[in-house]
């Protein structure tokens, strides 16, 4: 997969916003990779700012959501992992900020 495909897939998964948050999962640093196979198969490896999150499917339906817009996804595979675990270091400045963390 070229860069462009990979960034038009990163940008298509920042209009998916954690309802608890208010911040986009990329920028949170939830999602750790996009994928997209031969036959159009995107595979996210993402994971949740907790284990119990209550709103995990919500969110894994947004993923889907958002990349079956591109031309090029024809389905959508979500893996949410737990190692590495996610900590605020993941975060973008932006969501740092919009969020009051140093």
């Amino acid at each position: 997969m070229d860069q462009d495909l990979k960034d038009n897939l990163m940008g298509a998964l920042e209009q998916v916003v954690d309802p608890e948050l208010g911040i986009d999962i990329v920028n949170l640093g939830l999602v750790y990779d996009v994928e997209l196979e031969e036959d159009g198969k995107a595979i996210v490896t993402m994971t949740l700012t907790s284990m119990g999150c209550p709103l995990a499917g919500t969110i894994v339906d947004q993923v889907k959501a958002a990349l079956s817009d591109i031309p090029e996804v024809k389905d959508t595979e979500v893996n949410i992992v737990w190692n590495p675990p996610w900590s605020k270091d993941n975060m973008s400045r932006y969501a740092k900020i919009a969020l009051g963390i140093r």
